[in-house]
């Protein structure tokens, strides 16, 4: 990505003046890389957002939401001690350096002082460190003498930039000239390899149009570096954003570097924390599910234990039928079985330690204990496989999760079911995430994201309208709003078509859809999320299919 010095110079010049007079009036830290400062500048309030994540390090005015911690970290509240009220006075790129410099006027009650917070943003190596009078107040990352001997970053040390690199500083514009005429192999190549303060991208945009003359080559670079000509975008590719630029020929074009800035890198996280969400919700359900399956593993065991129940309670009756023929001592006894319609001779097994009474008690015995047994893992079985079900159709919902609001319910979800702590405090009640909703021949047509939406689709359907569910499979709850119309086929073809694209069968074809007016369809008591019964349905069999162009953004 070209976060280099060459798109630094431009992002430097926007934050200046969209932010130059603001006061400073909030500071949070949302996370270990990030600090957000909020200012109000030209007559609104305006965050400013300095990251220095090695993926993510940027420096960019972004409206992206962000969440204060409970509690502040060390650098915020440093940061809060120096700055809150400050004046931003200017903000500048130090050099050609990917360092920018953010000095603001402190007016105290006995005091005034000009402190400069310095943002690195230099990959892995970025950094934010806040100076006064060119001394080290605080970092966000502290290196001390043992750690790194050639730059120490820590409160008193005097303030260094880093050690520059061993290329050309093409601001010198005779080293500059000098450098490319010794100029070997692709242009890109070696601008990369001996310039200064160029990301490649930057140096393969350099070379698109460069001339051929190696007199006039220099001059075109430098012209190119320092100019004030910018055409910011986002590059994609298949759809995703693949980079940003603030001198781009194509792409997706936005009014300011800034902006493009904040568009790419936004999309890429909000990508990272859907997947890393993701992954941490289907690791809990699946941990969750092989529970599940051992549990009842064990008890279809226990059952299975159980077969030879009626076999027990018939051999100890025919041993108390038979008792007085039974000699003591004997090992067996073969006697008519008259539950038998043929009555066939059968052969008991006895314990030759026992009495024949004493036989008759052992098979009665085991018989009453996988009776007991029984009755008690029947409610134990049906609980597990209801509880199964459930965590399958969670991880159903999961899977055809496509962004966080999809995300935003089934966490909640995996909150009530006790895999994840409860909030530490009670948060504002938010909007209920929407629908899935599409407008097909005039009908407006909802599906459920997730099992609660599901619910929720439910209860707020109306008696005549349409509900539609896959038969085999899990899936989305369909609803068609009626509204007391007649529902033509081809609507109803289309929301089959709908509830198969969002199920457990969505790869197949002709998928069985069961579907019914609302009014006949039930949710038990007490039942789990999702979970339904209907009755008076009718089946279709359907192509899934999303039906994207019918869609309601």
């Amino acid at each position: 990505m070209p976060q280099d010095a060459f798109t630094l110079r431009h992002i430097a010049r926007e934050l200046d003046e969209m932010l130059a007079g603001g006061k400073v009036n909030k500071i949070i830290q949302p996370s270990r890389d990030e600090v957000n400062i909020l200012l109000y500048a030209g007559g609104k309030t305006r965050k400013l957002l300095l990251n220095t994540n090695a993926s993510f390090a940027r420096a960019c005015v972004s409206s992206a939401p962000r969440t204060a911690p409970d509690v502040a970290p060390n650098f915020c509240m440093l940061l809060r001690k120096h700055l809150t009220g400050a004046t931003l006075l200017r903000a500048e790129q130090i050099g050609f350096e990917r360092i920018l410099a953010f000095t603001f006027d402190y007016a105290g009650e006995f005091s005034r002082a000009e402190r400069v917070l310095y943002a690195e943003i230099m990959g892995k190596y970025s950094n934010l460190i806040l100076t006064e009078s060119g001394v080290v107040t605080g970092a966000l990352k502290i290196s001390s003498l043992q750690e790194n001997f050639k730059r120490v970053l820590f409160p008193g040390v005097k303030y260094a930039l880093p050690e520059p690199q061993d290329k050309t500083n093409p601001s010198d514009k005779e080293a500059l000239k000098a450098c490319l005429a010794a100029r070997t192999g692709e242009l890109a190549d070696f601008l990369f390899a001996h310039v200064s303060g160029l990301a490649y991208p930057t140096c393969r945009l350099i070379a698109e149009n460069a001339p051929g003359d190696n007199a006039a080559l220099a001059e075109y670079v430098y012209s190119f570096i320092f100019s004030d000509e910018k055409a910011p975008a986002v590059e994609r590719s298949g759809g995703e954003a693949k980079d940003f630029h603030a001198r781009f020929p194509a792409g997706e074009r936005y009014d300011s570097v800034n902006a493009a800035q904040d568009a790419y890198y936004t999309e890429r996280e909000t990508k990272k924390d859907f997947s890393e969400k993701k992954r941490k919700l289907e690791s809990l359900l699946l941990s969750r599910k092989k529970k599940e399956e051992k549990k009842l593993g064990i008890l279809l065991e226990r059952e299975r234990e159980c077969g030879d129940m009626e076999k027990n309670r018939i051999f100890g009756e025919l041993v108390t039928a038979n008792i007085y023929a039974i000699k003591k001592g004997a090992d067996g006894l073969e006697a008519v079985n008259y539950y038998d319609e043929e009555a066939k001779t059968v052969r008991i097994p006895l314990d030759k330690t026992l009495n024949p009474a004493q036989n008759a008690q052992k098979y009665f015995k085991k018989y009453n204990k996988q009776k007991r047994t029984l009755a008690a893992v029947a409610p134990q079985k049906a609980e597990a496989q209801a509880d199964l079900d459930y965590t399958e159709s969670a991880l159903s919902s999961l899977a055809r999760a496509e962004n966080m609001l999809d995300l935003a319910e089934i966490e909640e979800e995996v909150r009530a079911a006790g895999l994840l702590p409860p909030e530490p405090k009670k948060k504002k009640a938010a909007a209920p995430v929407p629908f899935r909703a599409f407008r097909i021949g005039g009908f407006h047509v909802f599906a459920g994201r997730n099992n609660v939406q599901n619910d929720r689709l439910l209860r707020e359907a109306a008696p005549s309208d349409i509900w539609l569910h896959t038969q085999k499979y899990h899936s989305s709850h369909v609803i068609v709003r009626t509204e007391g119309k007649k529902v033509p086929d081809a609507v109803l073809k289309a929301a089959a078509e709908i509830c198969a694209w969002f199920s457990d069968g969505k790869a197949g074809d002709k998928i069985p859809v069961d579907y019914c007016e609302r009014r006949f369809v039930k949710k038990p008591p007490k039942a789990k999320a999702g979970f339904v019964i209907y009755t008076d349905f009718q089946t279709a069999l359907a192509t899934p299919d999303r039906h994207e162009k019918e869609e309601i953004l």
